[in-house]
């Protein structure tokens, strides 16, 4: 019985790891206090009233023209829920102004008379833009941004998924955010709703990979701490400048996850990238059925994770693959399996003790990334999920992907 702590070891190290080494993205600055005297601008207060109650105390630059970007493609069911939220956002007291570019990517739906039919609220100006044909070497999402981009006045450029919703202090907080830092892009983790028991059992095992992967983001990015670099593409906000620099998304036109090259690529050209939390003011709904989930994650997980495994890369998949098998499934497997053919002794004991480690370890993850805490004790069918949508976006890779109605054979979609 003396192997047993030993052969716990890889259990422990995991809870231990993920319990001390991953360290979260700061939270966005708060809002303006609506009651002090000079959150109606500058001037408001007079001329010896103290600074906003906030951080950070520097304001805007007067004027600011942000250029928020939507890409969207056939999705009727989301996209009021997203504009009109856009069209609610906060700033002009402070000096900041936005437009809304929804970027009608080829939908098949009433996409566009949905858009239409908005009122432009707060916005400057909402515009449909209807999208260009797909020219050879791009995926349809990098497209749909650079003619956004191209259309857009802002010297702010800010990329949104068209399943998003914001708050309406979002805006003025990520540009705090975004000054705080001294950033030329910033990228925000928002709250992730779930709506159905698929997605509360998988989507809590996807983010906790990532966050394995990603887990320094607790600061700023730059060339020096490149390996830490990563985007969420429901939401980048990046100045033009920085944008323009390394060619928008033509950078990364046939990337299948362009959100997490992008952020490479800004990094590279020696610019300053921060992820945020912003779960109090910006959320999503990514997929809303076990079928949309394991088609949307089979697009671009494995790609994805050669992508972020850097030298690593050919190893990546099999060693992800190894992880989740040997660490998630084997203990709970050889547990049923001892069970059920009577084993006793010291291997019986090993299994149960590491399947407890596991379901203490994952009780953590579903509740800290907002699913039900007690499908933790479930999370073996989640993992073998997670472990299928892995495997067939082995095989499938690059040559063989369908996203959106579009089947895309290399860079080529058809």
């Amino acid at each position: 019985m003396i192997w047993i702590l030993p052969a716990l070891l890889p259990w422990i190290a995991v809870g231990v790891y993920m319990a001390f080494f991953i360290r979260e993205p700061r939270p966005l600055p708060p809002a303006p206090d609506a009651s002090a005297p000079d959150a109606a601008g500058p001037d408001a207060a007079g001329p010896d009233a103290a600074g906003p109650a906030h951080a950070p105390d520097v304001p805007p630059p007067a004027d600011t023209l942000v250029s928020i970007i939507v890409p969207a493609r056939n999705e009727a069911r989301v996209i009021e829920r997203c504009v009109a939220s856009l069209t609610r956002l906060e700033g002009a007291g402070q000096g900041i102004r936005h437009e809304i570019i929804v970027v009608d990517d080829g939908s098949t739906d009433d996409t566009a008379a949905r858009v239409e039919a908005l009122d432009p609220g707060t916005a400057m100006s909402l515009r449909l833009l209807p999208g260009e044909p797909l020219p050879d070497g791009w995926f349809g999402k990098p497209w749909a941004c650079m003619q956004g981009a191209r259309a857009a006045r802002g010297d702010l450029l800010l990329f949104t998924d068209a399943d998003t919703v914001h708050e309406p202090t979002l805006l003025i907080r990520a540009l705090a955010g975004l000054r705080e830092d001294d950033l030329d892009a910033l990228s925000l983790l928002g709250h992730q709703e779930m709506g159905t028991f698929a997605e509360r059992l998988v989507q809590p095992q996807v983010f906790a990979l990532i966050g394995v992967r990603f887990r320094g983001l607790d600061q700023p990015v730059d060339r020096s701490r490149r390996r830490h670099a990563i985007a969420n593409g429901q939401f980048i906000l990046v100045r033009r400048e920085a944008y323009d620099a390394i060619d928008g998304h033509g950078a990364v036109r046939g990337e299948v996850v362009e959100d997490l090259r992008l952020a490479q690529e800004i990094v590279d050209r020696g610019y300053r990238l921060a992820v945020r939390l912003g779960e109090d003011v910006f959320s999503t709904r990514m997929y809303t059925s076990l079928g949309e989930l394991v088609d949307g994650w089979t697009k671009n997980v494995a790609t994805g994770a050669r992508q972020a495994a850097g030298p690593l890369a050919p190893v990546a998949l099999p060693g992800l693959l190894l992880f989740l098998v040997g660490i998630w499934l084997l203990p709970p497997a050889t547990l049923l399996l001892g069970l059920a053919a009577g084993w006793g002794g010291a291997v019986l004991a090993w299994a149960g003790t590491a399947t407890l480690f596991c379901v203490l370890i994952q009780v953590g993850v579903y509740g800290r990334l907002g699913s039900h805490w007690w499908m933790g004790m479930i999370y073996p069918a989640g993992t073998a999920v997670v472990a299928l949508i892995l495997v067939r976006s082995w095989i499938r890779g690059d040559r063989r992907i369908e996203w959106k109605g579009r089947r895309y054979s290399g860079s080529q979609a058809t």
